[in-house]
């Protein structure tokens, strides 16, 4: 078996200076930057994450989202004789879930696919893309002879049973369907489609995820972004890359691999990158303290419920010195202080109550240099838990710390005194790809769930604000429904960014035309209120609004 889907083996993300030391059979190309690592996994601990870098194990990302055309400025623009502007000769790249092919809303109408490919990395019948090493590959060819059978399963059977990434590609590029008031962004785009297989179970293991949660690794969303950027160049046609999934791993800084792959792929011609916001707005799973006057210390507290035997806490301390915590159960045991050290890993069983707990107190994290400490929960006793945060300068410090994304926790497990802010997740904290939020587009309000900024180290995100709320789409079974969230709305802004990039490529008007060019168009044309102060860490810089940019654009 390929190491890379082995579960006797860690994927580890390196750079590739380092790959000369180690053998060829153990390394897995990523890109230019980065590459895979296979370490053995026999008799582990979880304190193998500190004998290892933190930034080397792949984060866990998970899904951002469970009607308006006219809000965002697109019919204006997708009915002007001038433009008509409707993705034909763009190609749309969706990481995800995967894609219900037979689904009506990607069909031509002589019934033929408008996907030009799907990789499922879930599918191991000998048949990968070139270059990559498992995995199945199904081109249009295959997918309209799918398409013609009887059992087009038994010809290209990759499906989506969770219906997320079905979705997110409808609002896109779905056909028009007026029996169900429905049509994508842009209806003559074609699709280049990577479903993303689940996460190593060891990954999960030292995360102390549990093994039912919905969630992807983070390598195996780059390696489906290398292929989406590899067809793109050997078909010479401009790319749009969603990513509707997030992760609140990582320092929030936009220094994670994901996250600096896709910041590269956006100033590069005819790549655009629209990602998601996040949903973690009203979730209570992010914490701040800023303590400026002594005592230098801050006390918080974190409520676990009954159903999270196993998860995960961050904290990101600013201290220009050393902080050390201490960590008290529902009952008052104290595991006292404990200090940061060099690839530090600590467990501590508590004698009043079965819960385990292991400690990282890194005093730097290599990808950031800053301070981490990890926590990392074993059948934690319901309650709430006391966490004691000081300087061991005695100096003023400030910190971050963030609880896990998406479903890998329940919401009974929150901070008693929480911070809204702060909380995009990544990739959506880096500077060039497009970051999007979502508001209720029938009464301009934001979505109470969708992430706010800015960055830790300040950068204004999100960048725009796209409708996110109810949005027609696509299900699986020949079905259609509705689209809540942030990943909605970057899915929205996706087709947005497809109709510049068509306006200014296949049609010839701006030929060199980049990713950060087209967010720089759009942040220019978002619709703003005479009454909020722009940009702001809720709205950006203002509401999607396409045909705004067009009239500042051109003379139309």
């Amino acid at each position: 078996m390929e190491k890379i889907l082995d579960n006797d083996y860690y994927d580890l993300i390196i750079n590739n200076v380092s790959i000369p030391t180690y053998g060829s059979e153990d390394i897995t190309m990523i890109n230019f930057r980065h590459s895979l690592l296979h370490i053995p996994a026999a008799g582990s601990t979880p304190c193998l994450l500190g004998e290892y870098p933190y930034h080397t194990f792949p984060t866990l990302y998970t899904l951002n989202s469970t009607i308006s055309i006219e809000k965002s400025g697109i019919g204006p623009v997708q009915r002007n004789p001038f433009l008509n502007l409707t993705g034909r000769g763009v190609i749309i790249g969706i990481i995800d879930t995967g894609i219900d092919y037979r689904h009506q809303a990607f069909l031509y109408n002589d019934n033929t696919s408008r996907i030009l490919s799907i990789w499922d990395q879930s599918i191991q019948s000998n048949n990968p893309p070139a270059g990559f090493t498992f995995g199945s590959e199904y081109n249009r060819e295959s997918i309209n002879i799918a398409l013609r059978s009887d059992d087009p399963l038994s010809i290209v059977p990759t499906t989506d049973t969770i219906g997320h990434g079905t979705s997110v590609a409808s609002i896109i590029a779905g056909r028009y369907n007026p029996e169900n008031s429905f049509t994508g962004i842009v209806p003559e785009a074609e699709l280049v489609v990577v479903k993303l297989k689940d996460p190593k179970q060891n990954l999960r293991d030292i995360n102390f995820v549990r093994p039912d949660v919905i969630c992807y690794q983070e390598s195996d969303i780059m390696l489906g972004v290398r292929y989406l950027e590899t067809y793109a160049q050997n078909a010479s046609r401009p790319l749009v890359i969603c990513i509707a999934l997030g992760s609140s791993q990582g320092g929030h800084d936009g220094t994670d691999a994901l996250s600096g792959y896709l910041n590269y792929l956006a100033i590069l011609p005819g790549i655009g990158v629209s990602v998601s916001a996040g949903n973690e707005g009203n979730n209570r799973r992010h914490y701040f303290n800023n303590t400026m006057a002594p005592p230098y210390y801050n006390n918080f507290e974190l409520r676990i419920g009954e159903n999270d035997p196993m998860f995960f806490m961050e904290i990101w301390p600013y201290a220009l010195g050393r902080v050390s915590i201490d960590v008290s159960t529902p009952n008052r045991e104290s595991t006292q202080p404990i200090f940061p050290t060099i690839g530090s890993c600590r467990r501590f069983d508590f004698i009043f109550t079965d819960s385990t707990l292991w400690v990282n107190n890194f005093i730097f994290e290599e990808e950031t240099g800053d301070q981490l400490i990890l926590l990392r929960f074993q059948d934690p006793l319901p309650g709430v838990w006391n966490i004691r945060v000081e300087s061991m300068e005695n100096e003023p410090m400030s910190f971050h710390s963030w609880l896990p994304s998406g479903d890998i926790i329940s919401n009974d497990t929150f901070f008693l005194n929480p911070n809204p802010d702060t909380t995009i997740t990544s990739p959506g904290n880096a500077t060039n790809q497009l970051t999007v939020t979502a508001y209720n587009q029938f009464n301009d309000s934001i979505l109470i769930e969708s992430s706010r900024g800015y960055t830790r180290n300040g950068l204004v995100k999100p960048d725009i604000a796209a409708p996110g709320y109810q949005i027609p789409c696509a299900v699986p079974g020949n079905l259609y429904g509705t689209m809540t969230g942030t990943g909605a709305a970057a899915a929205h802004t996706a087709g947005a960014i497809a109709m510049i990039l068509e306006w200014a490529i296949p049609r010839g008007n701006y030929t060199s035309m980049t990713g950060n060019d087209v967010n720089r168009l759009l942040i220019r044309g978002a619709a703003r209120d005479s009454s909020i102060i722009y940009p702001n860490n809720i709205w950006g810089y203002g509401r999607l609004d396409v045909n705004n940019l067009f009239r500042r654009l051109t003379n139309i």
